[in-house]
């Protein structure tokens, strides 16, 4: 599928060795060539991603969760807009106010927006327009970063930071929901014919943890999500967690065991899921003939029975869990075990589901005005995630990094290891 000409054009001019991440923000003196690196390269990152993708595919939303392309592309250029080319950058000139309504996500502070849902209906601006305006943003950014004064860029930079981590996280987004997108259709849309999944290490055994007071939480000079903070004290009971991610095919043995037939492994809601969804396996797995088949970026392929199992709600894990006889790490347990002794394909392949809801850490405060919304507001309901994964942008990933999505979502590249608590 051919890229429109916009594109081609951000991507190739790109620097193909652009540094990220950027200086940490205590840096002195401030490195503005290393930070305009660093912005150029996540922009040009998502044009990348975008490339493969034809103006159509970047229109469609093929359910709720997801958004079209065009609108990740849109919506991280407004964030820019939004919060720090108006404020900081004198005399900038709002590419368009009617998109203010449009890209806004969920910053009710910041104004109305466009409901979640109906993103896929504005099939205007169109992809060459959204390039348009990203051309128009980048071009302001890199005047404020080449002319705001020292003093300026003590706010400017932390903006710009959260921006850029931000954009990445829509990276993924790109990936997971063209994905899901290309799975409705019945011809085998492919994203990338080249793509495939990562081989795990999947090294057998467990890390031991000790009864101890632990640290969690995100400490030192790098970029940090507020959600990380404050650094706290957690209490880790004796347990084990597994070096290895579970299999497709220790998950195909939950399936010939009844494992989504059977009630008593399951959460009521989550049973009241599985039926009303129909589960019979993973998502995007289909039985063809004798075997089973998974729609991947790369089009539709046999499930590997050694990769790591993915595309899997909260749900499924915690009845795995218990069909298996074990359970879920904790956050702090993960975060502990990565950080002490080392975790087998930790990042990289799939984020890892926990037994802990996604709350705030004990003294959690959120960042003053609209970004606040970022994190603080989403604390129910939801369950932490740790690692990352194979559509996780090269240097975003970190140890103490929250994810967090509802229990009965599976369209991301979820997957889990597994705990057992010393009863």
């Amino acid at each position: 599928m051919a890229a429109t000409a916009a594109t081609r054009a951000a991507v190739q001019s790109a620097p193909p060795s652009a540094a990220f991440p950027p200086p940490p923000l205590t840096a002195r003196p401030v490195d503005r060539a290393a930070w305009l690196a660093a912005y150029r390269h996540v922009r040009a990152e998502t044009e990348r991603r975008a490339a493969p993708l034809s103006p159509e595919d970047q229109q469609i939303q093929s359910m709720a969760d997801a958004s079209p392309t065009k609108w990740h592309r849109a919506h991280t250029t407004w964030f820019f807009e939004q919060f720090l080319l108006r404020e900081h950058l004198p005399g900038y000139a709002i590419h368009d106010e009617r998109w203010h309504y449009l890209f806004n996500s969920y910053y009710v502070a910041a104004g109305p927006r466009q409901p979640r849902i109906a993103r896929g209906l504005i099939t205007r601006p169109d992809a060459e327009a959204v390039a348009a305006y990203r051309r128009h943003v980048d071009g302001a950014v890199e005047t404020l970063l080449a002319q705001a004064a020292p003093g300026a860029l003590e706010a400017v930079l932390p903006i710009l930071e959260i921006g850029l981590y931000h954009e990445q996280q829509h990276q993924e987004l790109i990936l997971t929901d063209i994905l899901h997108a290309f799975a409705q259709n019945p011809l085998g849309a492919v994203y990338d014919a080249d793509w495939r999944f990562p081989k795990a290490a999947a090294r057998a055994g467990a890390v031991e943890l000790a009864r101890a007071i632990a640290q969690v939480g995100h400490e030192g000079a790098g970029f940090s999500f507020d959600n990380e903070h404050p650094r706290h004290e957690s209490l880790i009971l004796p347990c084990t967690v597994d070096r290895a991610l579970v299999t497709c095919g220790q998950w195909q043995a939950f399936m010939r065991d009844g494992g989504y037939t059977r009630p008593d492994l399951w959460l009521s809601d989550g049973w009241i899921a599985a039926q009303e969804q129909g589960w019979e396996a993973p998502g995007y797995w289909r039985q063809d003939g004798e075997g089973w088949s998974v729609m991947t970026l790369g089009g539709r392929r046999p499930v590997e029975a050694d990769q790591p199992v993915t595309h899997i709600s909260y749900y499924e894990a915690d009845a795995y869990a218990r069909w298996a006889g074990r359970d879920l790490p904790s956050e702090a347990e993960w975060e502990v075990a990565a950080r002490d002794h080392g975790l087998d394909d930790a990042f990289g392949l799939v984020w890892q589901w926990t037994r802990s809801p996604y709350v705030a850490y004990p003294g959690y405060r959120p960042l003053p005005g609209a970004l606040g919304e970022y994190n603080g507001k989403f604390m129910a309901n939801q369950m932490v995630l740790r690692g990352s994964s194979v559509a996780t942008p090269e240097g975003h990933a970190r140890l103490p990094y929250r994810n967090f999505f509802y229990p009965h979502q599976r369209w991301q590249f979820t997957g889990l290891r597994l705990a057992n608590q010393r009863r």
